[in-house]
């Protein structure tokens, strides 16, 4: 189910003190192993896709809410400080207002989209009682070099540039107007790292700070629980994201430019357009997003058609 590579991990393996595990997030005693003697946990599991959520949400709801549970109370059991998660922006659902802010959100669409609200349900709940702080940032179509091009719910991107590299016609589904916040990987980690590394009493001084900003009080509880929009803070038709690919990707085989388009139908689960407001990360965690999409993309393009074979 992983739609990473083991292989991608050989420099991180090359640093001293690295250790890697291999196990399931629903497995308790695996993610127990993985936050003993551990100040901050990065949460990055999950099992994507809206479309194979509405094929199987059973394993869905399984991974997703059961393995992030788990994780949660092995970091709790373990006396972990922070807990950083993977949120979404599929959270935010059918509400209609552009950009999203975080206090605002609309019906689920998905199954995958319900697992990642009750996943920021479960963390505040878990701040409330046990006093572990945690911290969720709703990724935005996130994007980047060592995304994998295959599977059947391969991210738009690389299977876009799977297609162009290998001649194959790129199939856009519905009209192309649908638009998305896509988010380059370099910007993602940032917030993470900046995420983990606010201190608590300047992390509730500036939460304070933003929610009186925006007419709403702020009452810290027993530990600190919020989410954060992690995205770029720009739209991007698909149609528009097409083009690009294909006029970086000509750059290195001219043939890449005569490529066509085909349209498919909309997808099941689907939102037309998605914006991030990024005030709030920038505000309380100092989140600024050094690579647009279209430096973000460059970049991509180059470390897919070097690692092509």
């Amino acid at each position: 189910m992983l739609p990473g590579k083991k292989t991608n991990l050989e420099p991180a393996q090359q640093q001293p003190g690295f250790t890697l595990l291999e196990g399931d997030i629903r497995d308790y005693e695996t993610c127990v192993k993985a936050a003993e003697g551990c100040e901050f946990v990065f949460h990055q599991a999950a099992l994507g896709s809206v479309p194979r959520s509405i094929i199987d949400p059973m394993t869905t709801t399984d991974v997703n809410i059961g393995g992030f549970v788990k994780v949660l109370h092995a970091a709790k059991e373990a006396g972990v400080k922070r807990v950083v998660y993977a949120a979404s922006s599929s959270t935010y659902g059918d509400h209609p207002d552009l950009p999203k802010v975080e206090h605002k959100i609309g019906n689920a669409l998905s199954p995958y989209a319900i697992t990642k609200y009750v996943d920021e349900l479960f963390a505040k709940n878990f701040s409330d009682i046990y006093g572990i702080e945690t911290i969720g940032l709703r990724y935005f179509n996130v994007f980047g070099r060592r995304q994998d091009p295959n599977g059947a719910y391969a991210a738009v991107i690389p299977k876009f540039v799977s297609s162009l590299i290998n001649g194959e016609q790129i199939v856009i589904n519905g009209d192309g107007s649908y638009s998305r916040d896509f988010t380059y990987i370099d910007n993602v980690i940032q917030a993470n790292l900046l995420a983990a590394a606010k201190p608590s009493a300047a992390l509730k001084q500036d939460l304070a700070r933003y929610y009186e900003g925006i007419g709403e009080s702020y009452t810290a509880g027993k530990a600190i629980s919020e989410v954060f929009n992690v995205a770029f803070g720009e739209r991007t038709t698909l149609l528009e994201l097409a083009q690009i690919l294909k006029d970086n990707l000509s750059a290195f085989d001219p043939a890449i430019s005569q490529a066509e388009f085909k349209h498919g139908g909309n997808r099941n689960g689907d939102i037309p357009h998605s914006l991030a407001s990024i005030n709030k990360a920038g505000t309380v965690l100092g989140y600024r997003p050094e690579f647009s999409v279209r430096d973000g993309l460059k970049l991509a393009c180059n470390w897919y058609w070097d690692s092509r074979q």
